[in-house]
């Protein structure tokens, strides 16, 4: 990154990234700005990309209201505490009891999709289809045939879909793309990656009721994202092939499950 890089990100260059970029690197040179007159802030909230956030578990934990080129403008959930703990989470006043609400919103440019997995699809390609580019929580999908539904509304709408895997996004990983486009590592012949979560062994089964979760039935692996991302994102090439080694039925984690 370059010390004089303009920290002004338009709407389409915050949505084609993924990501913004935050601060005003030239400060320190050119001290401190004037407060904008009232046009430059008509402008200024303008450009800004205004977000429905859909579903309070996961989907709270993350920072769009504090960034300064985006507005939470709605929040949406099946149930009311967790909408209010959205509204809360992001003191955004205005709350839909279902994503097919929000999306109806002519105000929201996108709409961070943080629902049960199964859904994702379902809920992905509705936000498109109603003009809304969309990040949404891994997986992107859990067969192949939902897989080319999303490829396919992706391409017919040409909004921006971005599954919103964190491994990506290590320290480590950025460091290592970078070391590789340097040529440090040479030809790569063989990668290895693991990722360990601990303490979420039941949690991901069952929620603070003990009822049980989307995960409940389906395999535990069903997708491997957080570790298969530490090779793609670095190599940039895809798996083709699987092989894996079980842990047996005895494990109490797995009891009674399908």
């Amino acid at each position: 990154m370059t010390p004089d890089i303009d920290s002004r990100v338009s709407r389409r260059d915050l949505l084609r990234g993924g990501v913004a970029v935050a601060g005003t690197m030239a400060a320190s040179k050119l001290g401190l700005r004037a407060e904008p007159d009232r046009e430059e802030k008509t402008n200024m909230a303008a450009s800004k990309v205004r977000i429905g956030v859909v579903g309070g578990g996961f989907g709270a934990a993350f920072h769009w209201h504090q960034d300064p080129n985006c507005i939470v403008e709605a929040v949406s959930d099946l149930r009311e505490d967790r909408r209010k703990h959205l509204m809360n989470v992001y003191k955004c006043d205005k709350a839909y009891n279902s994503l097919e609400e929000l999306i109806k919103d002519p105000k929201v440019d996108a709409v961070a999709v943080f629902s049960g997995a199964p859904d994702h699809v379902k809920h992905s390609t509705a936000c498109m289809n109603a003009g809304k580019h969309v990040i949404c929580a891994v997986p992107a999908c859990i067969s192949l045939e939902q897989a080319e539904e999303l490829l396919a509304i992706q391409k017919k709408t040409g909004l921006t879909y971005m599954m919103a895997e964190t491994s990506y996004y290590h320290p480590a990983i950025i460091s290592a793309r970078q070391f590789l486009q340097e040529g440090k590592f040479g030809d790569i012949y063989y990668t290895e990656a693991e990722y360990h979560h601990a303490g979420m062994e039941f949690a991901l089964w069952k929620d603070e009721q003990r009822n049980h979760t989307w995960r409940w039935g389906l395999p535990p692996m069903l997708y491997p994202t957080h570790c298969t991302s530490f090779l793609v994102g670095l190599t940039g090439e895809r798996l083709v092939e699987v092989t894996s080694i079980g842990w047996g039925d005895g494990d109490p984690i797995m009891d009674g499950n399908p």
